[in-house]
């Protein structure tokens, strides 16, 4: 499992982004020059039977598979591991109560209370004994929290310091429509850049990671000069659309 050492050593890391239930989509993202490839079960029309078959696929082409489960899926956090995921993003972890559930459920005991099972992840990342893989899974998987509501970012100081949170995972939208109250979705309000780069900031003091979704990705440099380590840069259909783009304009002259 790679995706651990390659943020603890503070590269700007891209991901793409998984929504679409076909497993060619997902290999076809991890044969570009992406470093991970998230599989979004939350907005995405991922069902467990296709993101799991992407992980395959995913790690087959020897990058690392981030797992987005649906609000509250702690199960199927512990699941995603089993099936060779490196990291896990837990959607509107709202209060330290939310992020204890949700870590509970991604690292072994003592720290946490996930179950033994990792067949298919032992199957996956072959370098692993049983032995080996359970003396090193609960820092070698990450836990990623998001933050996309007032109440995260109030609580975010508790999230931060709980065992088993590795990092978090910020959701300008949905932070935009909680933050002004439902009035608009706007990620690039300009109060909201101070709440994002306060965001990353004491993420870095707590020792934690700081990850984010670039909805330009025009904004990633300024992203990882505030201090983010992964950024999601788009959509499978936007990936698409935007390389269509591309191809079209030059063909066009």
């Amino acid at each position: 499992m790679q995706l651990r050492d390659r943020l603890d050593q503070e590269e700007m890391l891209m991901t793409a982004w998984s929504t679409s239930p076909s497993v060619e989509m997902a290999a076809a993202l991890a044969r570009c020059a992406f470093d991970t490839v998230t599989v979004d079960m939350q907005h995405g029309a991922h069902t467990e039977t296709t993101a799991f078959a992407a992980a395959r696929a995913i790690i087959t082409a020897s990058k690392p598979a981030i797992l987005r489960v649906p609000v509250g899926r702690n199960d199927l956090a512990s699941r995603a591991l089993d099936m060779g995921f490196e990291a896990v993003i837990a959607p509107m972890i709202n209060s330290v109560q939310d992020a204890r559930a949700f870590a509970a459920a991604m690292k072994y005991p003592p720290m946490g209370e996930r179950s033994w099972g990792p067949v298919k992840a032992l199957q996956m990342h072959t370098s692993y004994t049983p032995e080996s893989y359970f003396r090193s899974a609960n820092t070698r998987t990450v836990s990623l929290a998001m933050i996309e509501t007032r109440a995260a970012f109030a609580a975010l100081d508790g999230i931060l310091a709980t065992d088993g949170i590795d990092g978090v995972f910020v959701g300008p939208s949905d932070l935009s429509i909680s933050w002004s109250g439902g009035a608009h979705v706007d990620p690039h309000n300009e109060e909201l850049q101070g709440v994002i780069a306060e965001i990353a900031q004491k993420a870095r003091k707590a020792g934690k990671f700081a990850a984010i979704f670039a909805v330009d990705p025009a904004d990633v440099p300024r992203f990882g000069k505030m201090g983010y380590r992964l950024a999601a840069l788009n959509t499978d259909p936007g990936i698409i659309a935007a390389g269509a783009a591309v191809m079209l304009e030059k063909a066009k002259g």
